[in-house]
């Protein structure tokens, strides 16, 4: 698909030509699989919501994702369960709240005896895979009920079990062996920042590509389960992608100059300080123009997955399979880059905890379906038991939304996310002007928030900022109406929701 004029049409065309090489012609789909039906979960890694025409992205290049969307259910405020990888996964793979699979923080392993998606499914027929980054313990060992397991991340070999070899490389090491690339670590691996300015047909969302056009090959007569999760757009935030947009076709965030005042979060206001003291690998994210060179980087790996989910996608239609297989797009949180000044993620700011997601429903056919109401990613699993086994789990905290579906019913729970700082958090640097003991506090507070259908947001903090948002009138959260003393009413209800919610859902901490 053609979208620009700056020489990505060859690139793609010869990401094609390279793909038909590898695999040959298509193959047809066989009568005699069985009809049970297929799951095929993209997702990605620090994807904020916005990076996608349906989102209100229209410079942004996705083509494959934009068309996608326009045959899916599109949850328009899709939000997570805590914003940091670990402790989301936990929740995507699980169904389970971090508090409840005890994956509250970051290389925090998820526990043997908590099952898993191909696991709750339980269905011999399914032939299963596991594809690209899992941040759940045990990074490159196959585990929770998957198969087949390749993987492309060697950084968390010190979190590894006792049992596990600490020395086992990745797949994707590997294969960058196997083309005679030099490892630059210590360790005889490679990387990000390496694997990052490799040529595009050598980095990791090509290699998940021809990883699963070869399983989706292999298992084309078998039902199946295939989870494939791209390490970016996440950090270091560069590749090969990174001048396919141009920086004067980047706007700044609405919110980009929302100053933070002193009655916002201090940890914000903190690590806001940091970004623009330090930047982030040679961008100065004190100025305008290098906010804008990291976000076009930022849109350039968007795009670069965007390549190989159009390819994996194209496959399955030409293997005969699309009609079977329902297909999920979603990140595991989103990125600040730019609003209020702040980079990454760990911050209950919208950009921050809403993502992208999609489904793409066999039942609903390749017409697309828009939920404005909010979501929550709680919800997930449930509604993929039902819609593959036709089962409703009582013992999940979550809801299956297929009734909202087929019967148009809009959403009307409340939406819950958490935040449990890492053990022993502290700043990168303490700010000479406040005391270390507040600077400590506020790294080591707990948050718990609630948003309602209706647009009002709590965040209560145990021992920073709480902030109290109206989304519906100020959608960029510059306004923290917490201490107005105009909406104790509203405080004190949400407040109980999420008390409520905490007694629920067994959460322990101790927020108010």
């Amino acid at each position: 698909m053609s979208f620009n004029t700056n020489g990505s049409i060859s690139r793609r065309d010869f990401i094609k030509t390279s793909s038909a090489a590898a695999i040959g012609a298509p193959f047809v789909h066989c009568a005699s699989r069985k009809e049970k039906p297929n799951l095929l979960f993209i997702w990605t890694d620090e994807q904020r919501a916005d990076t996608m025409a349906v989102y209100g992205n229209r410079r942004i290049h996705a083509p494959n994702l934009n068309a996608l969307a326009s045959e899916s259910v599109v949850f328009k405020n899709a939000y997570i369960s805590q914003p940091v990888c670990t402790p989301s996964r936990s929740t995507v793979m699980t169904g389970l709240w971090p508090h409840n699979n005890t994956c509250t923080q970051n290389n925090i392993p998820l526990p043997e005896t908590t099952p898993c998606f191909p696991e709750l499914i339980d269905d011999p027929d399914y032939r299963t895979g596991y594809f690209g980054k899992w941040h759940l313990g045990d990074e490159v060992f196959a585990q929770h009920g998957f198969e087949e397991w390749k993987s492309i991340e060697d950084g968390y070999w010190k979190y590894y079990s006792e049992t596990r070899n600490k020395d086992q490389k990745s797949d994707y090491c590997q294969y960058l062996k196997s083309l005679d690339y030099k490892p630059n670590t210590s360790r005889n691996d490679y990387s990000r920042s390496f694997a990052a300015k490799l040529p595009l047909e050598h980095c990791k969302p090509k290699f998940l590509e021809s990883q699963a056009i070869d399983f989706l090959n292999r298992h084309q007569n078998n039902p199946f389960m295939l989870y494939i999760n791209f390490l970016e757009p996440h950090m270091p935030f560069f590749g090969p992608l990174d001048y396919e947009h141009h920086v004067s076709d980047i706007d700044l965030p609405k919110n980009f100059w929302d100053p933070l005042e002193e009655n916002e979060p201090l940890r914000y206001r903190l690590l806001r300080e940091y970004y623009r003291t330090n930047g982030y690998d040679n961008n100065d994210l004190s100025t305008e123009a290098g906010w804008r060179r990291l976000i076009a980087n930022y849109w350039g790996l968007v795009t670069q997955v965007d390549l190989s989910v159009g390819a994996i996608l194209d496959h399955l239609e030409n293997l005969g399979l699309a009609d079977n297989t329902i297909v999920v797009y979603t990140s595991d949180h989103g990125d600040m880059m730019g609003s209020h000044n702040l980079l990454a993620k760990t911050v209950m700011y919208e950009e921050s905890v809403r993502v992208p997601w999609l489904m793409r429903v066999p039942e609903f056919g390749k017409t697309q379906k828009i939920i404005k109401n909010r979501a929550s990613h709680i919800d997930l699993v449930p509604t993929l038991l039902e819609l593959m086994q036709g089962k409703n789990r009582s013992d999940l905290p979550g809801k299956s939304l297929l009734p909202n579906f087929r019967e148009n019913r809009n959403l009307d729970n409340d939406i819950f996310l958490e935040w449990n700082p890492p053990t022993g958090s502290k700043p990168s640097r303490m700010v000479n002007n406040i005391p270390e003991n507040e600077q400590l506090n506020a790294y080591n507070a707990s948050i718990r928030t609630v948003i309602t259908q209706n647009g009002w947001k709590l965040c209560l903090s145990d021992k920073d900022k709480s902030q109290l948002f109206n989304l519906d009138k100020d959608p960029y959260e510059t306004i923290n109406l917490f201490d107005s003393g105009q909406h104790n009413d509203v405080i004190n209800d949400l407040t109980d929701r999420i008390v409520n919610w905490q007694q629920n859902t067994r959460d322990t901490i101790q927020i108010i």
